[in-house]
């Protein structure tokens, strides 16, 4: 059922939910969803090799923000398939949409955004979104923007 949760979702990774990674109130810390969102872009980028292209020509993705809203507390022990795609390209940003699905509830535990800005880290400065970025991402897509 996760699996059809996250359908329309290109890249989608799993995670164990940590005894550690709770809180007194006995449900996973509200911070490690953002960590959780993290490992989902960090994974799209792979796919996409924006983290190649800034070793290449010191063009990157930076975090310019980003927002959970939580649905269902999750729980040691369970598995969170982490659910990532992009929404929205824009000449020097994109958005994604992260969603959380948890195994054991097989419901959306969360749902957030990230809007990602191209940065010239050698420069230190806002860049234009590297083209062969948005063909990549628009292949993973499997659209146009």
């Amino acid at each position: 059922m996760e699996r059809n949760l996250l359908e329309n979702y290109p890249v989608i990774i799993e995670i164990p939910v940590a005894w550690g990674e709770m809180d007194a109130f006995q449900h996973v810390n509200n911070i490690v969803y953002f960590r959780y969102f993290e490992s989902g872009r960090m994974a799209y980028f792979e796919r996409i090799k924006f983290s190649d292209m800034k070793s290449n020509n010191g063009v990157g993705p930076i975090l310019a923000h980003t927002q959970c809203r939580y649905r269902k507390a999750l729980t040691y022990p369970d598995t969170v398939a982490v659910g990532t795609r992009v929404s929205e390209i824009k000449e020097d940003r994109f958005t994604m949409e992260i969603c959380l699905v948890s195994r054991k509830l097989q419901k959306v535990s969360a749902e957030g955004t990230a809007e990602l800005v191209a940065f010239n880290y050698r420069e230190n400065r806002k860049a234009p979104l590297p083209e062969e970025i948005r063909k990549n991402i628009e292949a993973l897509e499997g659209r146009r923007f």
